[in-house]
């Protein structure tokens, strides 16, 4: 496998995964440690970046304590957000790579240029094909990622920029142990554990200097430093609480060959190589035993690079992969929210909370503005039926929200009979909507899920030359946008008209660039300062009369609709509206189409704090 045995002492070492249990760190009897039962399942907890940042004490005493008793449990940190997005640890590591291409003149500095003592150093060990683990102080193996021998002293007076970022993670962190963690031993090892990760990280960075590049791959281990320092924070204060709990790290569970790439049967990104993945992390959990696994959300290398090819949503897809891989019983993510709601309660005051989902819902509402699951990784566990749950870690006793694989499901299990059901359905079969109209006689209404809005969205419209047919017309509009990488959001087409609405994204030279290249298959006018109203609904496929209710209710609010699109699953009616309008459209859809009025308190499944939500616009 991928890991190597380090120091058998500490429970911050990443053990190899072909290492017997035998050679785990011996336990002390007072600790908690997940059942050795083989028939008890497991439970996969993922928790995000700002819960691991702001909460990381309550997930140790108020949650995993709590779901110790009947589960094995299994944890998926992010790398932890600071006390601002910008200090956020993935912000500052894209942050520090950058600074590492900003090159003073010197000789030294001159691309291709090497010294002496960087000379033979100048591949990265994170590149290598297998390397020990770096994280205990008692490692055995010389490893200059970890030690930091690039010739620093020579080096870092050339390079302020990034060892400044690199400062701000290292103090980030030891701020966060220090405030967290009452043992002197597991703090002094702790420390010592992000001195020598911090150190590692200015040595990679300085050889990415010598090179004057920072491939994909390369790209993607500097990011993945945030979740094993995340990781190994967390199991420390986790061990401070009296829970067994063994860091485990993920950067090497993808086999490779000799000329460290993805060996031949991962070399794609299909589901064959994410079954691999999700096997072998499983294995590797199993090894832990009785602990409790803390497992990096980073794991690589990706053919093609795990940051393009997924983006910075991996830590959620590994979560799956775990979950799939050890047939949980649910995946839980942790947020600071109670779950979905209905709209956005900052901007709707009677959202409610959405205590069950399905997946094509809930990858509407992401693809349309809100920060649910990214639907790549819902497709992962909802093909191995294991539900995902979306809970508050301000609010662990609540329901939260079930995204349920099944598609006919009735009633959604009572896995938690001892939790406060944050919303109660009343008079009503319709498990996918969280109220129903008192006045129906219907005992199942067929209403939508949740209305969503997504802001600062430009639409480009373009009308035909005519001096091709109209095949010819939109294979000149499409290849241009395939050429400048722009994703188009929704689309609207006529033999010689299409609108396009796209995310207000783009750098100002590239949008610039494409309008010019629109240019030459006829007349362009851009619209910017848009919005995307979409209602969304499983059960609104052959709803007779939605769509006019929903066109109808934005005619008499006097809000005017720019374009309209509707998908082709039939769950999703969209149109582009004037951002000004936004807020306003939102609401009226929200009385109209979900028949939730505003004279209607919001009772049980009201949100605590409203500015703290699941943002579905």
């Amino acid at each position: 496998m991928s890991e190597t045995t380090t120091s058998p002492s500490s429970p911050l070492s990443s053990r190899s995964a072909s290492t017997s249990s035998s050679s785990a760190p011996r336990t002390p009897p007072n600790l908690h440690q997940n059942t050795i039962d083989p028939v008890a399942k497991w439970l996969v907890q993922k928790f995000g970046g700002t819960s691991v940042g702001k909460f990381a004490v309550k997930i140790a005493d108020d949650i995993v304590s709590e779901y110790l008793d009947q589960h094995k449990i299994a944890i998926v940190c992010s790398a932890r957000s600071g006390s601002t997005k910008a200090l956020g640890t993935t912000n500052l590591l894209l942050r520090a790579a950058k600074e590492a291409l900003q090159r003073t003149s010197s000789p030294s500095e001159t691309p291709g240029h090497m010294t002496p003592a960087l000379f033979s150093q100048v591949h990265s060990p994170i590149d290598s094909p297998r390397q020990r683990s770096v994280s205990s102080p008692r490692t055995e193996t010389h490893n200059p990622f970890t030690t930091g021998q690039f010739g620093m002293s020579s080096v870092t007076q050339d390079s302020p920029m990034f060892h400044s970022t690199v400062d701000v993670i290292r103090s980030e962190h030891i701020k966060a142990a220090r405030s967290s963690i009452q043992s002197a031993e597991i703090l002094r090892e702790l420390e010592l554990e992000i001195e020598r990760d911090c150190d590692g990280l200015r040595s990679f960075l300085i050889a990415t200097q010598v090179i004057d590049e920072i491939s994909p791959r390369s790209r993607d281990s500097i990011i993945g430093f945030g979740e094993r320092l995340a990781c190994k924070v967390m199991t420390a204060i986790l061990r401070d609480r009296g829970i067994d709990a063994e860091y485990v790290n993920l950067e090497h569970i993808v086999p490779l060959t000799e000329d460290g790439e993805a060996s031949s049967d991962t070399d794609t990104l299909g589901q064959d190589f994410y079954d691999h993945v999700a096997e072998a992390v499983a294995e590797r959990i199993k090894q832990c035993g009785s602990r409790i696994p803390v497992v990096t959300g980073f794991f690589g290398p990706v053919p093609g690079s795990l940051l393009r090819q997924v983006g910075r949503g991996y830590t959620d897809l590994l979560a799956a992969l775990l979950a799939a891989g050890l047939g949980a019983s649910e995946l839980q993510i942790w947020k600071e929210v109670d779950g979905i709601f209905t709209a956005d309660p900052r901007k709707v005051p009677t959202a409610r909370l959405i205590p069950i989902i399905s997946p094509e819902e809930a990858a509407e509402l992401t693809y349309y503005g809100s920060e649910v699951v990214h639907p790549f990784t819902m497709e992962q566990v909802i093909r191995r039926k294991i539900p995902i749950r979306i809970k508050n870690v301000e609010n662990p006793k609540g329901g939260g929200t079930v995204i349920h694989p099944d598609p006919d499901i009735d009633a959604l299990p009572d896995l938690y009979p001892d939790e406060e059901r944050v919303i109660a359905i009343p008079g009503t079969t319709t498990i996918f909507r969280p109220l129903s109209d008192p006045s129906s006689d219907s005992p199942e209404r067929k209403l939508p899920t949740a209305v969503t809005i997504k802001e600062r969205i430009v639409v480009l419209n373009v009308n035909s030359n005519r001096k091709s047919v109209s095949h010819g017309f939109l294979a000149g509009v499409f290849g241009t946008l395939d050429r400048y990488g722009v994703v188009v959001d929704l689309i609207s087409t006529s033999e010689v008209y299409v609108s396009m609405a796209i995310e207000d994204g783009l750098d100002k030279k590239v949008m610039d660039r494409v309008v010019r290249e629109l240019k030459k298959s006829g007349t362009v006018t851009v619209s910017r300062d848009m919005a995307i109203l979409s209602l969304v609904g499983k059960r609104m496929r052959n709803m007779v009369g939605i769509a006019g209710r929903m066109f109808t209710t934005l005619g008499h609010g006097n809000v005017n609709i720019e374009m309209i699109s509707q998908g082709a699953n039939e769950i999703n009616i969209s149109c582009v509206i004037d951002a000004r309008d936004a807020v306003k459209a939102l609401n009226l859809i929200h009385q109209s189409c979900l028949q939730i009025r505003p004279e209607g308190a919001r009772g049980r499944g009201a949100f605590r704090f409203p500015d703290k939500v699941m943002y579905l616009g």
